[in-house]
């Protein structure tokens, strides 16, 4: 697939960070595929916006999977992403997605708790338990905001950030993401997946300053246009 910067949304630059919004099936990095990745057209993107010779740096300091869009943090130094990392190491960055899963879940909130495990020769992700070797504990919390039908929008914070997290463990609930065959939804084929990362919070890695960034689902296609996305995020807070 061909990506470019008519694709991604920059919300903030300075010296130190990057802020945007990733499109949703774009890759964040280079991957067998060879489709167009997120980093690298930033990077080209940088590199001609400052007329850089050489090599642009751009540090990944957390990632999204491709199916997933949504708001993303670059380093544009070195000391910005080993400061990034460590916030994320001690859970300081905070991350929000949006999400509309099938059926609804038994209680308005809570937390979902489980050992994840991942094939790497089908790229997916199981329920595992403590004892699984190389198993990784996934925390979640959740509000259910509306049900329409047989769907429902959900608000979900992340504790942990593992693969495909939010997808298994509402699918482990028998919810599975709209638009998510790979992890069991059999009614809306053909769609993309209904998961966004819409907030992020972080204190800036340099100057200490508190940072929130926000970027809606595309709010005119399915499923997202049945909900009222705007006063969900506004007016809910974990």
């Amino acid at each position: 697939m061909l990506f470019s910067m008519d694709d991604v949304s920059v919300l903030y630059e300075d010296n130190h960070l990057l802020v945007v919004v990733k499109p949703q099936n774009m890759p964040v990095m280079e991957d067998s595929s060879k489709d167009d990745d997120l980093l690298n057209v930033l990077k080209n993107w940088l590199k001609e916006k400052y007329q850089k010779p050489g090599d642009v740096y751009l540090g990944l300091v957390h990632r999204l999977d491709r199916p997933t869009g949504g708001v993303m943090v670059f380093a544009k130094t070195s000391k910005a992403a080993d400061r990034l990392c460590a916030a994320i190491r001690e859970r300081e960055v905070e991350k929000n997605y949006l999400a509309v899963i099938n059926g609804s879940l038994k209680n308005e909130s809570g937390e979902l708790v489980n050992w994840l495990k991942k094939n790497p020769n089908t790229n997916t992700v199981y329920i595992a338990t403590s004892l699984t070797e190389g198993a990784k504990k996934a925390v979640l919390k959740y509000r259910q905001l509306e049900s329409k039908g047989a769907i429902t929008l959900v608000k979900v914070s992340l504790e942990t950030g593992r693969s495909h997290q939010i997808r298994v463990q509402m699918a482990a609930q028998n919810c599975p993401l709209f638009g998510d065959v790979k992890y069991g939804d059999k009614l809306s084929k053909g769609s993309n997946l209904a998961l966004w990362a819409y907030e992020l919070k972080f204190t800036h890695p340099v100057t200490g300053d508190s940072m929130v960034f926000v970027a809606y689902p595309p709010e005119d296609k399915e499923p997202w246009k049945k909900f009222e996305l705007k006063k969900y995020i506004e007016n809910y807070s974990m």
